[in-house]
């Protein structure tokens, strides 16, 4: 039995022992969950290894990579820009980024970055993994891109490319990039150890992840299919989060490094209205923009029904949760589930990786006993 530390409001003892059967299960190596109720921390836990040797402990400031977890806090950064004015979800996104109009984009809008409905889910150029370091390029590539689909018609996961999208918007709307913008306006006033571009500082408390063994989803593709496209170029490889460059780099749909406790945190922000312990960072009408349904059906990548608001999925087909919780995940199994209405946010962050996209039965299981905790 793997030894949890942390704590753990009484009230929330069923997020304790889902956190506890996912070690004894085998399912796990090292994790951390946690639990924001109405702002506050009711859930602080982790435990486990740093190793499938098991021979280094999971520690309380540990942080790992959280692959598309990281979009949620993108998309926070534009929702915040959103509520003051500076950006238009409903405007083309030339209005901020003048060179996205070509090749007949002057009609894609920003919210279609936000939903993965832009018809850019990958790159036509090839490119290599290491080219994701390099902003210019990879964005230059976005903005001359003809759509691979009628944008706004129907999503199709933008697995790496939503956070290039969304970012260059915010970097020219701020005059920051969205590493810095994250950095300076949310996990700095609120606290939250979570970065976008990790910096040296942080190296030694960095967990390297455990890569899944496979990515059936490539293997179960049509060739030339959007899907394909989308995954093949560049091929991720999980192993390269465990280097320097990976963690440098801004790669705002894939590359932030946190954990459970930070993630809770940004995002209690959102549960609450927009105010935690203190700190505001939007309206509660900024928070509202989420729900605006922008797309609800297959999607063109993941192949599943999956309802997409700005910037977060919601309730549907793919995730029951409640009218007014919005929720996303990563590459392995770490997601964050927000509930407006519980004022609850909830989180779980892994190292050892399975092969689903966006999420899991392991974090699935821990949401489920906090929000049973809340009726």
């Amino acid at each position: 039995m793997a030894e949890v530390y942390g704590t753990c409001d009484e009230r929330f003892e069923q997020v304790r022992q889902a956190f506890e059967a996912n070690f004894d299960q085998g399912l796990d190596v090292g994790a951390s969950a946690a639990v924001f109720l109405d702002g506050e921390p009711v859930v602080d836990l982790w435990g486990g290894h740093l190793d499938a040797e098991k021979t280094k402990p999971w520690q309380e400031d540990t942080i790992i990579n959280v692959w598309s977890t990281t979009k949620t806090m993108t998309a926070l950064c534009a929702l915040m820009l959103a509520d003051r004015g500076e950006i238009d979800f409903h405007a083309p996104v030339a209005k901020y980024w003048p060179e996205f109009a070509a090749a007949g984009k002057e009609g894609v809008e920003v919210r279609h970055l936000m939903s993965h409905t832009a018809g850019l889910s990958g790159w036509e150029e090839p490119i290599e993994l290491t080219d994701l370091y390099d902003w210019e390029k990879v964005t230059s590539l976005l903005a001359a891109q003809e759509p691979w689909w009628e944008p706004g018609s129907a999503s199709g996961y933008h697995a790496v490319t939503q956070g290039y999208l969304v970012g260059e918007v915010i970097r020219r709307v701020s005059g920051r990039s969205v590493g810095r913008f994250f950095a300076e306006e949310v996990a700095g006033p609120l606290g939250a150890d979570f970065f976008i571009g990790t910096p040296p500082e942080a190296d030694s408390r960095v967990a390297p992840v455990i890569a899944p063994t496979e990515m059936p989803t490539v293997a179960d593709m049509e060739p030339g299919s959007i899907a394909l496209r989308t995954f093949l170029n560049p091929v991720l490889d999980a192993t390269a989060s465990w280097t320097v460059p990976w963690r440098r780099a801004e790669i705002p749909a894939a590359g932030g490094h946190g954990n459970a406790r930070s993630v809770a945190a940004v995002h209690s922000v959102l549960a609450c209205g927009g105010e935690a312990r203190g700190v505001r960072l939007l309206s509660s009408a900024g928070c509202e923009a989420i729900f605006e349904e922008q797309s609800n059906g297959p999607d063109l990548v993941l192949g599943q029904p999956i309802r997409f608001g700005m910037g977060f999925g919601l309730s549907g087909e793919l995730m029951p949760v409640g009218p007014h919780t919005c929720y996303w995940g990563g590459w392995g199994g770490s997601v964050i589930v927000i509930d407006l209405d519980a004022r609850l946010s909830v989180s779980y962050v892994m190292n050892r990786m399975e092969s689903g996209l966006v999420g899991d039965l392991r974090g699935g299981a821990i949401v489920m006993a906090a929000a049973l905790s809340v009726l």
